[in-house]
């Protein structure tokens, strides 16, 4: 689906805008295999669109305007996503690491917290998306972090 907004007037998207957005990922859910998340254009490729009041609604879940979140949908105990994406190679090195490794240890994965995301952390990311039906490419995006603080615990 696709959403366009401007750089300049209107930036902010209108509430139909973003039913409209929601609407045809419902269709294709119920129609086909689509799965649950929902991503910004700079999530895959080196942009920045979508613009910052759109992909802030996407970083949030993607909330249906005027209703209560979804299961799944925006988190009051997830931390922010740090910004930047946690993958491997290389190993990667942090407190956001070391915070999501944290959490999904907490969820029952077997893994070290050392803040390091190298080989162990790609394996329990893959494992854990996998899990939650979403894209598994053992990168830990905006989705992945989301979902590892908000997902019931299967």
């Amino acid at each position: 689906m696709l959403g366009l907004v401007g750089n300049s007037g209107l930036v902010e998207p209108p509430d139909a805008l973003l039913h409209a957005i929601l609407d045809a990922v419902d269709h294709v859910r119920d129609q086909g295999r689509a799965g649950k998340e929902i991503k910004g254009h700079r999530d895959g490729f080196p942009t920045d669109c979508p613009g910052g009041p759109l992909y802030a609604w996407v970083q949030r879940g993607a909330p249906r305007p005027g209703t209560d979140p979804a299961p799944g949908g925006p988190s009051t105990t997830a931390p922010p996503f740090p910004g930047r994406l946690l993958k491997y190679p290389p190993i990667m090195r942090g407190e956001d690491v070391r915070t999501w490794q944290a959490k999904v240890v907490e969820r029952g994965f077997e893994l070290d917290v050392d803040g390091a995301y190298g080989p162990a952390s790609r394996e329990v990311c893959l494992s854990f998306q996998r899990q939650q039906d979403i894209e598994d490419d053992g990168v830990v995006g905006p989705v992945t972090w989301r979902l590892t603080w908000d997902a019931p615990t299967i």
